[in-house]
């Protein structure tokens, strides 16, 4: 055998039983069979087998099958980020003819792909107020198939009613779709929202968020109970060729074990700057659900509070004297989960031009999208173009929009230098 030859083929196979905090990283397109009959018998559907790399590998798999764990799902499916997770279930679920509804608050690229592509391909879209059960079931209509859900609504955070929208696409026989990145299946249980069971029928996530954790990850993930829903899925994510890195998937795998503790560190830090940002006079309004102030706020409550102890064991009831805090659930001193993202909305006699010199004058707060990670980011948003319904239907102030997103930084020094930046623009 020349040198060549023993170089791919050499005979030496490490001993097996090793075993380490982390799981090992498998790459691989070609997957190696023992005979022509285990490679025709071979299922991959059911990760009782590999096949192919695009279909799975141990290290995909186990991201999968522990994310599915979080979320209280059955079944997961990996893609290469949160929008791809967005199009391939409108992909897998939607054909010509067929309509989907999303909320006026949805996620910017999620309204564009409806708009865009989704146009292209014959599916219509219709836009409903998330905070209106009533709005819904008026637009859903014999050709609706898919009802996407968010939870907050993205850069205003309405917090909707989750259990009684979930309900009524029940009632409709209406896929639901809950974009989780929010709530990360830490906040609540997307699948359970009553304690008996009934929930969305779908979750995506933007992993590159939560997950992650260290804003160097794209990739996304979607989660079901169903495994019908799974199916048609797992075969659209197989005909578009969607693949994942396999050291993409084990910098997830690394950061999933501290991901509950960065979540509450940054929701406690993160709602501690919303309470004190609400003293400021240059203020009109802060969009954090867990301020009464904020729409929706008794939704959130309902879903993030009394649900999560529900499933946690402890009987509903005791919030207004005080039982969830008894409870230890309290967090720092707050119920429920909040995540780590809200905004601010700036008094309208105040210009543009000093929101964005705010956001430039904030020495740990960066510009630049995205969340989740351990750098705190601020991004201004143009409020009558994202939501140019909100005067009418979400009880927004009038003025200027900015989203913080809270990351691992001392608090008091985040506070700090939001106050420096406030008295340097607006004074």
């Amino acid at each position: 055998m020349v040198t060549n030859t023993k170089l791919i083929h050499h005979h030496y196979s490490p001993p097996k039983g090793f075993k380490a905090p982390q799981e090992p990283t498998y790459q691989a397109s070609t997957v190696i069979f023992p005979s022509v009959s285990a490679m025709r018998s071979t299922e991959w559907k059911n990760k009782s087998g590999y096949t192919y790399g695009l279909h799975g590998t141990p290290t995909t798999f186990t991201l999968e099958e522990r994310l599915a764990s979080i979320e209280g799902a059955l079944h997961c499916q990996l893609v290469p980020s949160g929008l791809a997770a967005i199009a391939l279930v409108n992909l897998s679920l939607l054909k010509s003819g067929d309509e989907v509804l999303l909320p006026s608050n949805a996620y910017g690229p999620s309204t564009a792909l409806a708009q865009g592509e989704l146009a292209r391909y014959g599916i219509s879209h219709k836009v409903y107020d998330p905070l209106s059960l009533n709005d819904l079931a008026q637009k859903i209509s014999p050709q609706t198939r898919l009802v996407w859900l968010e939870a907050p609504g993205s850069v205003t955070m309405e917090f909707p009613d989750l259990l009684a929208l979930a309900a009524l696409c029940k009632e409709r026989g209406v896929t639901s779709a809950l974009d989780n990145t929010w709530g990360a299946g830490i906040a609540f249980n997307a699948f359970d929202l009553n304690g008996k069971g009934l929930g969305v029928d779908l979750t995506i996530q933007a992993l590159t968020k939560y997950a992650s954790g260290g804003g160097d990850v794209l990739m996304g993930c979607i989660c079901t109970r169903n495994p019908a829903l799974d199916d048609h899925i797992k075969l659209t994510h197989m005909r578009l060729g969607l693949g994942v890195g396999a050291a993409d998937v084990q910098a997830v795998l690394r950061s999933l074990p501290s991901m509950a503790l960065r979540y509450k560190a940054q929701d406690a830090s993160a709602r501690f700057l919303a309470n004190a940002l609400t003293t400021q006079s240059v203020v009109a309004q802060v969009l954090h659900p867990s301020l009464k102030a904020c729409p929706g706020h008794e939704h959130w409550q309902a879903c993030c509070v009394r649900s999560k102890l529900k499933a946690n064991g402890h009987e509903e009831g005791g919030y207004e004297e005080g039982g969830y805090e008894e409870a230890g659930y309290a967090g720092g001193g707050f119920e429920g989960n909040a995540a780590s993202i809200f905004s601010v909305i700036f008094k309208p006699e105040f210009s543009q031009a000093q929101v964005d010199k705010f956001c430039e004058s904030l020495q740990y707060f960066k510009i630049g999208y995205s969340w989740g990670g351990p750098m705190s980011l601020v991004v201004p948003y143009d409020l009558e173009t994202i939501r140019p319904q909100h005067s009418q239907h979400t009880g927004l102030a009038r003025g200027r929009l900015v989203r913080l997103c809270i990351g691992l930084e001392d608090c008091a020094d985040l506070l700090v230098d939001l106050k420096r930046s406030i008295q340097t623009a607006f004074h």
